[in-house]
């Protein structure tokens, strides 16, 4: 890797680390491998070691203390662990989960009450409901089958409403496209409305010296290193597509590339490029050690980095959305109340020190606030068999 200064240097080593997050920024635009089941080991870390910074960004945009930001990270790293615990336990009941913030724990929801005695003894909070997870998301995969007007913005299975949440844009609620598809999927089965403000759009940008990696006239940020290069987002650039770093050397090539119907790539790297476990902090937190890619759970916390806005955090407000752009629709996207500008594609998504997402799309900015979907990143490892570069 080129080294100028020790800004350059640092940045250099997270951009191909997949540390930073988000470059190009759809809406919110813009191999040596071990066993699957490495992939998504977690490593538990004492809260007392979070960085200063850290807990000061989650104070900042989540209005926390610091004494509140330390428990809610205990609190979220226990209910990762516990989800796939409590979801085994809750069987053919299991109706979705989600972290709470107001009791610090993992409530699941469950269609029987028999399982729900399981589910209690694992840890978890329960809640009876109507309709299992299984059943919502056959009807999500029915509204997934339907032309969605430039109106509706995304949706998705909400585990807490236990229905499916269609989002249109406010503007054009009562646009006829729009209310002909809110009635097609309400046919589908339990469907509730919200309202957006904005339609998404991708947050990839024009060239920019000095930012992080360049493919054609398109910068966009690196995600996660992975051994052997880093992913990304699929709309930063095509398969064989060559990529420069921050300096204008070639870095390598993108070597698969999906969007839309995914937002997913992986790049290549070599020319005395290397990977890195970590992602950049942007001296609002400390850079961070990337440990593994265990899923966060709906209501935790997640941070994210990216070349524009650096360093952001927020909730992940739901999971499996399909995300309506332009360009078509991108399916199985988390959703999070973190903002993000133009040149963050393909950022890192972070909770903790797990790798959860790239940053694919939203809406708004980081001044007015927004939404920001991230391309889970456990999809992209396993779609291109690739092993995530941990500490």
């Amino acid at each position: 890797m080129r080294r100028t200064t020790a800004l350059r240097t640092a940045l250099s080593a997270v951009l191909l680390v997949g540390a930073w997050a988000g470059a190009g920024f759809p809406s919110a635009s813009a191999a040596d491998a071990p066993t699957a089941d490495s992939r998504t080991t977690t490593t538990t870390t004492d809260t007392r070691q979070a960085s200063a910074g850290l807990l000061a960004a989650l104070q900042k945009d989540l209005g926390l203390t610091e004494a509140q930001a330390r428990a809610r990270l205990s609190a979220e790293k226990a209910a990762t662990a516990l989800q796939p615990r409590a979801q085994r336990a809750a069987g053919a009941s299991y109706g979705g989960s989600w972290f709470d913030a107001s009791t610090g724990g993992l409530t699941v929801a469950v269609t029987s009450e028999k399982q729900a005695a399981s589910v209690r003894a694992t840890g978890a909070a329960v809640r009876l409901v109507t309709h299992t997870a299984r059943s919502l998301d056959a009807v999500k995969a029915k509204i997934d089958r339907l032309r969605a007007p430039a109106g509706v913005s995304s949706w998705h299975v909400d585990p807490e409403a236990n229905k499916v949440v269609v989002n249109v844009v406010s503007s054009a609620r009562s646009d006829n496209d729009v209310r002909q598809f809110v009635e097609r999927a309400g046919a589908a089965g339990p469907v509730a409305v919200e309202e957006t403000a904005e339609a998404p759009r991708t947050f990839s940008a024009g060239t920019v010296g000095g930012d992080p990696y360049y493919t054609g006239n398109v910068r966009c940020s690196i995600g996660f290193s992975v051994y052997g290069g880093f992913v990304t987002a699929g709309h930063c650039g095509q398969a064989g597509a060559s990529v420069r770093g921050w300096d204008g050397s070639g870095i390598g090539n993108f070597q698969g590339s999906s969007f839309p119907g995914d937002d997913y790539a992986w790049v290549g790297v070599g020319n005395g490029w290397w990977t890195v476990p970590v992602v950049l902090g942007w001296g609002t937190v400390s850079d961070q050690l990337v440990r593994g890619s265990a899923v966060a759970p709906v209501g935790a916390s997640v941070c994210r980095s990216g070349s524009t806005s650096h360093w952001h955090c927020g909730n992940v407000l739901a999971t499996n959305e399909t995300v309506n752009y332009s360009q078509g629709a991108v399916y199985q996207m988390t959703k999070t109340s973190v903002c993000a500008e133009p040149g963050d594609s393909g950022g890192s998504f972070i909770s903790g020190d797990q790798a959860q997402g790239v940053t694919s799309g939203g809406w708004g900015n980081c001044s007015s606030g927004g939404q920001t979907w991230h391309q889970p990143v456990n999809e992209i490892l396993n779609r291109y068999g690739l092993t995530l570069h941990t500490a």
